[in-house]
């Protein structure tokens, strides 16, 4: 292709982005999560340039820029969406519990599978299962609309705190012990050490939205949270945590009882700049989800996908998803299977941590083609599982928590 004008490439990003909020709009309608239409529009744009003979590549490394951008909004937005209160501990503990079985037994079911066919190395197997255990919540939480308050509340608790126990589990295992006293202890000092961070980080940052004269602070508070992420990684601390509880701090400050703390920041002005805060976050999350999921759906290969063996393979790791969900649902939780148990879909949480696993940790036989075959096909299966749900208007707790 010829060298593309400034003003032509203005107009194709601005096309994207409006066609991504139509989707956002038709996807309430046709129950089709919009991520999963980007997705798709990227994979059907890659056919056309193959088809046209364009050439157009994509680097990876835009990829995992937006996918680590689109990471630190995601946690940072579950913080802000999670409300704490007395009468959720039950919903919080069942959820919490939810997102750690079923994410451990996948890991140990698909890490199994990948033993077995691979005759790779355990860590190894066992590094590669976990992206592929995390429920991805950038397309869970919008594909909610349809299900009982009870039901979207579990889901919504559920697919956030998988997400930070996939990536916090991942960074464990990436040290060079994983069962020994010394690396338990080290980790859980880290987990302290963070929380301690995140206190003294949130008091910077609320002193920054609550008290800086400068009017335009918001994205120089984005600019220091992802200066965090990417700071504590290579510190080797768990930084997602200080940008978790920073959110959580945000949404539940009416909770704090500190005098102190309370007189420098009164209620009032924390819940102007969180709704400002929350709408501003919601809208670069939108932003950054659109150009990450349809440039990842532009590098995936059709040709790929269609292999006999990524396609074996892809469906046994499906088939453990599934199964390990149906279980816990079925005979821990004692309740509701359906809808809950189509709701197994993989996606930005997963593709930033592949694309971040160590040279020293990478399967040398693992094809690629088969996480682009799990991230479409469990989306595919969740949105059909939503076409043929009808919502309950009677729905309750107890219809998902009997523990």
């Amino acid at each position: 292709m010829g060298s593309l004008s400034a003003g032509f490439i203005i107009i194709i990003l601005s096309t994207i982005v409006i066609v991504s909020y139509l989707f956002s709009i038709l996807s309430n309608y046709i129950k089709v999560p919009s991520v999963l239409l980007l997705l798709l529009t990227g994979v059907a744009a890659r056919y056309v340039s193959d088809q046209q003979g364009w050439g157009v590549v994509i680097p990876e490394k835009v990829v995992e820029l937006l996918g680590a951008v689109g990471l630190v909004m995601i946690v940072f937005e579950a913080g802000l969406d999670l409300r704490l209160a007395k009468n959720k501990v039950s919903l919080i503990r069942n959820s919490f519990f939810a997102a750690m079985f079923v994410f451990l037994l996948s890991v140990a079911g698909i890490s199994s599978v990948l033993l077995f066919w691979l005759h790779e190395t355990p860590i190894k197997c066992i590094i590669y299962a976990i992206p592929l255990s995390i429920m991805s919540s950038s397309i869970v939480i919008p594909s909610l609309q349809s299900l009982s308050e009870a039901k979207k509340e579990f889901l919504v608790y559920e697919a956030s705190f998988s997400d930070i126990i996939g990536i916090v589990f991942f960074n464990y295992c990436l040290g060079s012990e994983i069962v020994t006293f010394h690396a338990i202890g080290g980790f859980f000092l880290n987990i302290a050490f963070a929380l301690i961070l995140s206190l003294l980080f949130s008091i910077l940052l609320f002193l920054i939205l609550a008290r800086s004269p400068v009017t335009i602070k918001f994205f120089l508070v984005f600019a220091l949270l992802i200066l965090l992420y990417e700071g504590g990684k290579m510190l080797g601390l768990p930084s997602l945590f200080i940008i978790l509880i920073f959110g959580l701090l945000m949404k539940n400050w009416d909770l704090l009882n500190i005098p102190v703390i309370n007189k420098l920041f009164p209620l009032k002005e924390v819940d102007e700049t969180n709704k400002y805060l929350q709408s501003i976050t919601m809208e670069t999350s939108f932003l950054v989800k659109t150009f990450f999921f349809l440039i990842f759906g532009f590098s995936i290969d059709i040709h790929v996908i269609a292999q006999s063996e990524v396609i074996l393979i892809g469906s046994i790791i499906i088939g453990v998803l599934w199964l390990a969900r149906f279980l816990y649902l079925k005979y821990l939780i004692r309740g509701s299977v359906y809808p809950e148990v189509i709701f197994i879909p993989r996606g930005l949480v997963t593709i930033v941590i592949f694309y971040q696993i160590p040279d020293a940790f990478k399967l040398s036989t693992f094809n690629n083609g088969i996480l682009f075959y799990i991230i479409l096909v469990t989306s595919l299966i969740m949105m059909i599982g939503l076409l043929f749900y009808k919502k309950k208007t009677s729905g309750s707790s107890h219809e998902i928590l009997k523990m």
